[in-house]
């Protein structure tokens, strides 16, 4: 199943999720693998500094593998389907995992790339204003 998750990142934190994210240690150990840093590449940035992504998930709750991941950067703030349960060929049993290669959502992801901003943009813009400043290293 798809669902539109909105989140806002927790004071504090954004060093720490642009260094995961670089560093690929995000969402590591987890059955979802790298679906998490391709999460944060499509995420926008909605009013209110509000994040917003489309995620592919399996689990019932959704996201319960996922979330312990998110929670240590966000607050998830709503966890919604992103289309009709009953077209979705996995929730239907026509398809067993059809989410993964299915474009069901591509009109809602269209639609949401072109909204806001880049998150991850916005989040590398936020870690590079706050880093403190340094002394030149002699001879730079």
């Amino acid at each position: 199943m798809r669902y539109l998750v909105k989140a806002k990142l927790k004071r504090g934190q954004s060093r720490a999720l642009t260094a995961s994210i670089d560093n690929g240690s995000l969402g590591q150990g987890s059955i979802a693998g790298d679906e998490y840093i391709s999460n944060m590449n499509e995420a926008r940035l909605g009013p209110n500094g509000v994040a917003i992504w489309v995620e592919t998930c399996f689990c019932s709750p959704p996201l319960a593998e996922e979330r312990p991941y998110w929670e240590q950067y966000f607050d998830l703030l709503s966890v919604k389907d992103a289309h009709w349960r009953r077209n979705c060929r996995h929730e239907n049993g026509a398809q067993p995992w059809a989410c993964c290669d299915c474009d069901c959502t591509k009109k809602l992801e269209d639609r949401l790339a072109n909204q806001g901003r880049s998150f991850l943009e916005s989040l590398r813009a936020t870690v590079a204003r706050k880093r403190p400043f340094t002394k030149p290293v002699e001879g730079d």
